[in-house]
Order: C-alpha cells, then sequence, then structure tokens
C-alpha cells in the first residue's frame, strides 16, 4: 500500500467515527478514530521513507514505536502527535476490552485528536511531497 492508500483508509476510518459519535457509539467512535490516527501514522512512516522494517509495522505497539523513532524523536513530526497517538491508543484498548463506558466528552475529544492527527500527516506529507515528489515510494 501506498501512502495515499493509507491516508485514504484514514479519511475513512475518521468520517466513521464522526458518524458513530453522533449515533451515540461512543466506544466504537474510538476505535475508529484511533485507527485513522494509526492509518496516517503508517502513511507518514512511509512518505518519509523510514528504514522500518515491515514486520514491525503489522502490530500497533511496532507501528507506534517506529513512529516515534522515525519522525517524533527526529523532530520531523511534532511530539504532541506521538503523544495524542499513544494516548488515544490506550483510550481504544479501554473501550474495546474492558467494557468500560466511554463519557460523550471524552469520546468527542478523541475524534478531535484524530482528526486534527490526520490533518497533521496530510500537511506533512504535502509540504515534503513538493519538495521531493518522488518521496511517495511504498514498503513491499
Amino acid at each position: 500500500m501506498t501512502p495515499d492508500d493509507y491516508l485514504a483508509k484514514a479519511h475513512r476510518a475518521l468520517a466513521s467515527a464522526r458518524l458513530l459519535l453522533a449515533d451515540g457509539d461512543r466506544e466504537g467512535a474510538c476505535n475508529r478514530a484511533y485507527y485513522a490516527m494509526f492509518d496516517a501514522a503508517h502513511a507518514a512512516l512511509l512518505h518519509h521513507q523510514s528504514p522500518v522494517n515491515p514486520a514491525e509495522t503489522r502490530t500497533h505497539s511496532g507501528l507506534i514505536a517506529a513512529f516515534g523513532k522515525h519522525l517524533v524523536k527526529s523532530g520531523t513530526i511534532a511530539a504532541a502527535l506521538g503523544r495524542s497517538l499513544n494516548h488515544i491508543e490506550r483510550i481504544r484498548l479501554l473501550a474495546d476490552y474492558t467494557g468500560e463506558p466511554v463519557e460523550s466528552e471524552r469520546a468527542s475529544w478523541v475524534v478531535e485528536q484524530a482528526a486534527s492527527f490526520v490533518h497533521a500527516i496530510m500537511q506533512y506529507k504535502t509540504a515534503t511531497s513538493a519538495t521531493s515528489p518522488d518521496q511517495d515510494r511504498s514498503i513491499p
């Protein structure tokens, strides 16, 4: 998959999160919001051409670690985005596996964070594509 493929998935997941939130499914909204961020993070790593073993990014912890190592620690992506990805993953785990209800305000915040994250990755990709058009290579 290419960075654009992952960003398309991110946008679909974000749209789903918004629909679920509007329908009152706060846990489902948190799940889809996290996956929007997960797919956007994957797009950013591919676009950046980070030297990541594809097997590492098949797991949530592996992708998040690679995002932190190659994009956040290098200063390419703001540290706040890395923290947000980690925080939303923890909320998604609670929503998916503990049965604890997610408060409405918290679910709204999660969806807003996901929207900001996806938007920031889109801006990063657009800004760096303008200076290096051949960076859009996928990792097999």
